[in-house]
């Protein structure tokens, strides 16, 4: 178990991150997705900084050297700020299944920004099975549809969802695979968790300066009277930025980056029982099929 101690935490930020999925959509739909992602921001800041101070001593990263924080902190921008914002919206659009597909572009492009940057290399296997996620992401996104122009029944390739809702999900996966590889390059060795509350931290004072500008800080205190909403984004909080993001730290920590944004990418298979029973949504033959062949490649790293 220990050979493959990062392949694990990468499959259980996968189950951690469903639960997050699903929560911040409910959320979002109530009270904004940019309240929802600044509260659990915040919420998570001080979840992690319990945790470390228990397990560590440290309730604030204060023993992280200074090139740590510097690439932490973009990647708390990269990530959280950019990323989770287009992600975030993408719900609002496709629903938090198909953007979790979407999400699973993410490999690819961990991989090859790992390669550029920390000069990782995978195997063909590793890429055979990446190359099977996409696959599958094509199969539950587009479809044929026959349209008549001119007199003439002609065949084309469109999508299945929002054009938008699908670039804003495409920008997160991008924002999601640099954020990770800017992670690791950070981190080192240095406490998983710990290297999260840094990213958390620049996460809320990115997301706080935009509200500025933006002028939404009325929302989030709307956000926070609404009862419901603030019971979804404490749950998303707790099993994304606080469980989530600090178990895809501990992955890449300890395999390749490709690898470990390959596995958090059965996020699309975990997510289809729990959106049929909770919101009653209807799953069609071709986009169970995608998922399975979407994270079918998974088993090859751990052959």
């Amino acid at each position: 178990m220990q050979n493959h101690f990062g392949e694990i935490a990468g499959v259980l930020t996968a189950v951690f991150w469903t639960v997050t999925a699903l929560a911040f959509e409910s959320a979002g739909k109530k009270v904004g997705s940019l309240a929802v992602n600044l509260i659990r921001l915040v919420i998570a800041f001080f979840l992690i900084g319990a945790y470390s101070w228990l397990a560590r001593g440290f309730f604030f990263p204060t023993d992280a050297t200074l090139y740590s924080w510097k690439w932490l902190a973009l990647s708390g921008v990269v990530g959280f700020v950019i990323g989770d914002l287009l992600l975030f919206e993408s719900y609002l659009f496709i629903g938090a299944r198909v953007a979790m597909l979407v999400m699973a572009l993410a490999p690819p492009f961990a991989a090859l920004i790992g390669w550029l940057m920390l000069d990782e290399v995978l195997s063909p296997k590793n890429w055979i099975g990446m190359l099977i996620t996409m696959s599958g992401i094509v199969l539950v996104i587009l479809k044929r549809e026959k349209k008549e122009e001119n007199g003439a029944i002609v065949k084309k390739l469109t999508s299945s969802y929002s054009i938008p809702g699908l670039l804003l999900a495409l920008g997160g996966a991008l924002g999601q695979a640099a954020g990770l590889v800017l992670s690791k390059k950070g981190m080192g060795d240095y406490d998983a968790f710990s290297s999260t509350q840094i990213r958390v931290l620049t996460g809320i004072i990115g997301f706080s300066i935009l509200f500025v500008f933006m002028k939404r800080w009325p929302r989030v205190w709307a956000a926070l009277k609404n009862g419901p909403a603030m019971k979804r984004i404490s749950l998303g909080a707790f099993f994304g930025p606080f469980l989530g993001v600090s178990f895809s730290l501990l992955a890449i920590q300890h395999t390749k980056t490709g690898i470990a944004a390959t596995l958090m990418a059965i996020v699309p298979v975990l997510i289809i029982a729990p959106s049929i029973l909770l919101f009653k949504e209807k799953v069609n033959w071709k986009e169970i099929v995608g998922a399975i062949i979407t994270v079918s490649g998974v088993a090859l790293f751990f052959l």
